[in-house]
């Protein structure tokens, strides 16, 4: 014998108004805050869980300069950050090109297996 004979939607209905109706007023009343609430919740919880991205500043520092600099001094300078600048960079191309293998060899992998 099952535990839960067939139900039909508009039994079910019927059902659920005979209970209803059996009900007193403040019961409903209490039972339909109740709803409210807990929907109320739910409805917040999906609203609030839109997670964007932390704000990533970008502080970009300068060198503050004396008024009475030399051109000498100004391309000497220039010349100094320019060679620091193309050190970072090939650090930069190095990387890049280290992921890039690691990215190939995968795709070889995969390729092998026929994906």
């Amino acid at each position: 014998m099952a535990l839960l004979g067939p139900v039909s939607p508009l039994g079910a209905l019927r059902d659920l108004r005979r209970f209803l109706a059996s009900r007193e007023r403040h019961e409903l009343v209490f039972a339909f805050l109740a709803v409210l609430v807990t929907c109320t919740l739910i409805v917040g919880f999906i609203l609030d869980n839109n997670m964007k991205k932390p704000y990533k500043r970008d502080i970009v520092y300068f060198e503050n300069w004396t008024e009475n600099r030399t051109d000498a001094e100004i391309v000497a300078q220039q010349k100094i950050d320019q060679a620091r600048r193309e050190v970072e960079e090939a650090k930069l191309e190095a990387a890049r090109a280290k992921r890039r293998a690691e990215f190939k060899r995968l795709d070889d992998k995969l390729n092998k297996l026929g994906i």
